[in-house]
């Protein structure tokens, strides 16, 4: 028999979320409220096999409202221990309130049993958004399947400084090519209704990709314009256009102060400016940074009752200050019984958005194997569209059966490294390090973490296992499916040199192929093993490691033609021979079909479309170099009379140029168009024709930038303003233009207002950063208009019309 809703409770479902949240708040004890404000490790609550933990009666006394860290091997494992751990919320606590829990989704849901896709760095080379929202919309659909609701993702960080060996997860130096990737990224991932979405998190709120010294967690000096202006924008673009429901705190320090127990950033900044409405989680433990790292805080207590001010509604991954220490502190009079309501009130009213109290069960049959094969041609056109063909002498692409190769280097038979940290399998590896004891406590987690990892998973051969499980194949691999013959020799490690043995079979092949093929580049791993790249992975030097320079430096004096492949998810400084190659490819981690998106490339059975996030420098010493440095700044700074360059000993041009790309035809832009005048309420259209001149098919990137001279404050020289991905038969014509809002335009201006102001603005259009084809200007004009979070624009709209 069906008995009717309860009115008046938060149990009546048609309720909005918050006024459900405001009931259910009634009805909870400070403790329950404070440890609503906590996450667990899982096996804090359950065994692997699903039953109850030895500590898991004392939780449900005052259960948590997050789970963290839980990592099982097929899908149907994950619902199980999701449901077990549910079943527990809601069945046997005295509020029922299920938990939410959370997951990293980077590069594909962070979980055993599902797609990997190229990481982001290699996402925003592709520059089609479109694909990555199809990407998160799938994602969303497998973690509700499995009933994770709270996606860790996406890394919206401006990344300026390749020192940080983080900058593989975000997408890149430019802050409108991450606000437009983030955006998809939130669209796909929450979907059209919350009832049936994840929570997207952006990350790490604020400046942490421009680390001092380029040192993972150290502070941003950065001023308040350049952190509204630049470092926001994508966040806010997010929330404003997206409807973001959560953001994750970075470690750094901004103006000073912790931004995990800033009020100006988590709740001046971030809520009052930006207009941010869901709840903050904590980058994992945070708030013992705070007492033993950053030292602002003596203890737990002090910490839990600064950061409740601040804003940080969420510890992860355990409690450390919220929960019980929280609690006391409210009962001691330290901290504010209001401050933990309103976190409290968020985060319900997320979970009422997320129909939890209604639907809390993850799927109950999971087809394992449908569901391992699912975004698997998105995930291969992905890292097609991410390579990127920076050089080419005329040496690519190369016929099919028609050529001896020899494939050299560290990238050369290794598939493993297409999987970087926040993979599974890269995490699965580092699983395996844990319980052999070489790794500690790699997600925060209890010394019971290495029992649980050994009861969980078998210890898998990390190049064996993306071969069986994702079915990767290394590039020596599919070069050897298009070339007459191929030999291969490592020559060396990411680091260092095998022995001189090695290296001498790698010039003896080299020296007997038509052709020779040197995979270099980096590896990203998770606080263990060699590698270049990663989590508190960062490099005072960014050179191409010495081990690979000097295997580059011996295979390119046998004279042989060279083609370079750099695997890679940031920017390195290239050796001489690496840069005097006959081409030179530029990829990212991409993944399980990493591989054979570059050999497609290599031989003409894809035409190259990518395009650089970030700027490759020609040394260590121009970093941080990006496009859109400050007018008078940089390299985009003025010459003094009779200088001939800015540095004595160096161009301070890239090497190349941030959106750099080639294809295997040719492109056009004609017939530049562009309104002569707006308001600062109006907006303007720039068009122009591109033509594919070429002998082949192919696609390009049409680029807008823009230069507004605004008065008293200075702005980037240039700044993408606006892009779209064009596909062209030979001979063939599309018209494309931008319609460009002005309220995009906007700035911080003298009087610290956010605004947009008369002034010139110069345009170009082109196929890079550097790239002016086609240039014009047009006039601002009207009062000046300050602009409320509310009323920006944050990304040009683009229309494509056949000629």
């Amino acid at each position: 028999m069906n008995h009717p809703l309860p009115t008046g409770t938060h149990r009546d479902a048609r309720l909005p979320a918050g006024e459900r949240a405001a009931l259910l708040l009634r009805e909870m004890t400070l403790e329950e409220k404070c440890h609503q404000l906590v996450s667990v490790m899982p096996w804090t609550l359950v065994r692997p096999d699903g039953s109850d933990s030895d500590e898991a009666e004392g939780w449900l006394a005052h259960p948590p409202g997050h789970v963290a860290g839980l990592i099982v091997d097929t899908p149907a494992e994950l619902a199980h221990l999701v449901g077990s751990i549910q079943r527990q919320a809601v069945e046997r606590t005295r509020l029922s309130i299920p938990v939410l829990f959370h997951q990293e989704a980077i590069s594909g849901f962070l979980a055993g049993g599902h797609m990997a896709f190229p990481t982001g760095t290699g996402l925003a080379a592709a520059f089609s958004p479109e694909l990555v929202q199809e990407m998160t919309d799938l994602i969303r659909r497998q973690m509700v399947r499995t009933g994770v609701r709270h996606a860790l993702s996406p890394v919206m960080d401006v990344a300026l400084d390749p020192r940080w060996g983080r900058v593989h997860e975000t997408y890149g130096e430019d802050p409108y090519l991450c606000a437009a990737l983030g955006v998809a990224f939130t669209r796909g991932l929450q979907g059209d209704d919350l009832s049936r979405g994840v929570l997207a998190t952006g990350k790490h709120f604020l400046g942490y990709a421009l680390p001092l010294g380029g040192v993972n967690t150290s502070s941003f000096e950065g001023g308040a314009r350049w952190t509204r202006d630049v470092f926001a924008y994508p966040f806010e673009a997010a929330i404003q256009l997206a409807g973001l429901r959560s953001v994750m705190n970075s470690y750094a320090d901004v103006d000073g102060i912790p931004v995990g127990v800033s009020r100006e950033v988590l709740t001046g900044l971030l809520r009052e400016v930006l207009g941010f409405d869901g709840f903050v989680s904590s980058d994992y433990t945070t708030l013992e940074q705070i007492v033993d790292r950053q030292r602002v805080a003596d203890d737990a207590g002090e910490a839990a009752c600064l950061a409740i001010r601040a804003g940080l509604d969420v510890e992860m991954p355990t409690p450390f200050a919220y929960g019980q220490v929280l609690a006391a502190e409210v009962a001691a009079g330290r901290a504010d019984v209001r401050d933990v309501d309103r976190s409290v009130l968020r985060v319900l009213r997320a979970k009422f958005e997320l129909g939890l109290f209604e639907n809390p069960y993850p799927a109950e049959r999971i087809d394992v194997t449908a569901v391992a094969a699912e975004g698997a041609e998105l995930s291969r056109e992905l890292a097609r569209r991410s390579v990127v063909l920076a050089k080419n002498a005329g040496i690519l692409p190369l016929a099919p059966r028609a050529l001896d190769l020899a494939v050299i280097g560290p990238h050369a038979d290794a598939a493993k490294l297409q999987f970087p940290a926040y993979s599974y399998a890269s995490w699965r590896e580092a699983a395996d390090a844990v319980t052999s004891g070489e790794l500690g406590n790699m997600l925060g987690a209890e010394d019971v973490t290495a029992s649980w990892y050994k009861a969980m998973f078998e210890p898998v051969d990390p190049e064996a296992f993306v071969h069986e499980r994702f079915g990767a194949n290394s590039l020596a691999e599919e070069i050897a499916r298009r070339a007459r013959r191929t030999r291969t020799e490592q020559g060396s490690t990411l680091t260092r040199l095998l022995d001189e043995e090695a290296v001498d079979r790698a010039v003896r092949i080299a020296q007997e192929a038509d052709v020779v093929v040197l995979a270099l580049g980096g590896g990203s791993l998770w606080f263990t093993g060699e590698r270049t790249e990663g989590e508190c992975s960062d490099t005072a030097d960014i050179a191409l490691p010495a081990a690979q320079a000097r295997l580059a430096d011996a295979v390119a004096a046998t004279g042989k033609p060279l083609i370079v492949v750099l695997v890679q998810g940031r920017a390195y400084a290239l050796p001489e021979s690496v840069r005097d190659a006959a081409a030179i490819v530029v990829a990212p981690y991409g993944g399980p079909f990493g591989p054979q998106a570059v050999a497609e490339v290599l031989f003409g059975v894809t035409n190259p479309s990518g395009r650089l996030p970030y700027s490759i420098p020609r040394h260590s010493g121009q970093v941080p170099v990006y496009h859109h440095q400050k007018a008078g700044s940089g390299y985009r700074g003025p010459l003094p009379p009779n200088v001939g360059r800015h540095y004595l000993d160096l161009e301070a041009t890239p090497l190349y140029p941030f959106a750099h790309g080639l294809t295997y035809t040719e492109f056009t832009l004609a017939d530049v168009s562009s309104d002569r005048t707006t308001t600062t309420a109006g907006a303007v259209r720039i068009g122009a024709t591109v033509t594919n001149t070429g002998p082949v098919a192919g696609a390009t990137v049409v680029q807008l930038y823009v230069r507004v001279n605004t008065k008293g404050v200075t702005r980037p020289a240039q700044q993408l303003a606006g892009f779209t991905r064009v596909d062209l038969a030979p001979g063939e014509s599309r018209r494309v233009t931008f319609r460009l809002a002005v309220a995009q335009l906007g700035c911080t201006n003298a009087a610290r207002d956010f605004a947009v102001e008369p002034a010139r603005v110069d345009f170009f259009l082109g196929f890079d950063s550097d790239d002016r084809r086609a240039e014009g200007t047009f006039e601002i004009t009207g009062e000046p208009r300050i602009l409320a979070a509310a009323d920006r624009a944050f990304l040009s709209h683009v229309e494509i019309e056949h000629v």
